[in-house]
């Protein structure tokens, strides 16, 4: 058995912040004095919302990533380039096509200078240890997706590194292949066979966390920073239906979906509301889609949060920002881990199609500042057209392009459904159909 009984720091990271510089000279915080400590025997999971600067992170231990400030410290040295000792596996599997499994897995070491015959027993047993015993001389293209994963795998133990770095390394898989590798890697941890001290894995699954961490990195957004740090002293194998599982399960729920305390940006120029929201694009037909099933049997307009991503097979991640939109239009809100309707969110249940629209444009203009300016400006205007690179500019002002771009793609596909103001895609201009 690996002894994993040594306290010694393998990371240290130390009010860490990281920005990017926009095109117009302005900068984007992606992480804000970030402060965690990974040490010998843990698995350590980085659990937070898309673009919570998760990956930003795991980037900077990995050398790949500096610091915009603070320090990022490996055994106790500061990191500048790949730390000897780190190894990583990533969401898209990232093998070379034209080489074998074994020639895959025998990279690293190579890299590292091993001698030829130490360097191909070292990837047998590696592919061996992995469940991949029999395909060493199969290319990529031959493998399912599960089984080029299991690749990635043994190409980051082959090294035996001291830690070990997952990207979402389940996300790009299907369930039942994903819950395999979890296993199997689990199990292999559990005897002390992998030839690691520790592992450390961003993913935005809250139940794959539960399931195989020591300790959960709770990552709030905008910018990230480490909003909790909690141990999970559960014994391994977990089950998923014990009590205390759901019950970790459902208090990260509840704090994920925490509503921050909201304030005026009017008032005091803070990036994240009035114009400068960020709005992630959630389809109209989802929208609707959600609220009836909500208001149906069995919730009743009130639903468990891993309760309703279980039965709708979707991604904590992907409810969150399907509970925000609702939430940001007063349909329903979120609250202790649970989905709840308004009245307005059962009232639009029950309407007809032009009822709903008729309503959803009102929430719209009330709701949502953006929406509310393109309105004004077109009404304003003789001509009743805006381009939206007036409005694009704007929103760069507290965001990054591409969460620009995002945030108009969702403008246009609600008020579209809404019928207030119409988007011409090649002039890349609004304009009202029917002005009164």
């Amino acid at each position: 058995m690996l002894d994993r009984s040594n306290p010694t720091h393998l990371i240290d990271i130390v009010d860490v912040c990281r920005s990017f510089a926009k095109a117009n000279g302005t900068k984007i915080d992606v992480l804000d004095k970030v402060n965690l400590t990974i040490k010998s025997g843990e698995i350590v999971g980085l659990l937070g919302r898309s673009g919570s600067g998760k990956s930003t992170l795991l980037r900077i231990i990995a050398g790949l990533v500096k610091p915009s400030s603070g320090d990022a410290l490996c055994r106790g040295a500061a990191i500048a380039g790949p730390p000897r000792g780190v190894s990583m596996v990533f969401q898209s599997f990232a093998l070379f096509p034209w080489l074998t499994v074994l020639q895959n897995v025998e990279l690293g070491l190579e890299a590292l200078g091993v001698e030829a015959a130490t360097r191909r027993e070292r990837a047998l047993a590696a592919i061996d240890l992995i469940g991949l015993d029999g395909f060493e001389n199969a290319y990529p293209k031959e493998l399912s997706g599960g089984m080029r994963q299991r690749v990635g795998f043994a190409r980051a133990l082959v090294v035996h590194p001291d830690l070990m770095l997952m990207d979402e390394p389940f996300s790009a898989l299907d369930v039942l292949t994903a819950e395999t590798l979890r296993t199997d890697l689990i199990d292999l941890w559990i005897e002390g066979r992998l030839p690691i001290q520790s592992i450390l894995m961003v993913t935005h699954n809250i139940e794959e966390a539960v399931l195989m961490c020591d300790r959960i990195l709770v990552f709030s957004a905008n910018p990230g920073r480490v909003g909790a740090d909690i141990k999970v002293d559960l014994a391994h194998p977990r089950n998923r239906l014990d009590p205390a599982f759901r019950q970790i399960v459902d208090s990260i729920y509840a704090r994920m979906t925490q509503r921050p305390e909201t304030r005026t940006a009017a008032l005091e120029g803070i990036p994240g509301t009035g114009v400068g929201m960020m709005l992630n694009h959630v389809s109209t037909n989802v929208i609707a889609g959600l609220i009836e099933a909500l208001a149906g049997a069995p919730y009743l307009g009130r639903a468990d949060l891993p309760v309703l991503a279980g039965s709708l097979q979707m991604e904590a991640d992907e409810l969150f920002h399907i509970g925000e939109a609702l939430q940001l239009l007063r349909l329903a809100h979120l609250s202790e881990g649970d989905m709840v309707l308004t009245d307005t969110g059962r009232r639009f249940a029950m309407l007809d199609t032009d009822g709903r629209k008729k309503l959803f444009a009102d929430l719209l203009v009330a709701y949502v500042p953006l929406v509310g300016l393109i309105r004004r400006v077109l009404d304003e205007r003789p001509s009743h057209m805006a381009p939206a690179a007036r409005f694009r500019n704007e929103l760069e002002d507290y965001m990054s392009e591409d969460n620009a771009d995002e945030t108009l793609k969702s403008v246009v596909s609600w008020a579209r459904y809404a019928e207030l103001f119409a988007y011409d895609e090649q002039a890349e201009a609004f304009s009202l159909e029917n002005p009164h």
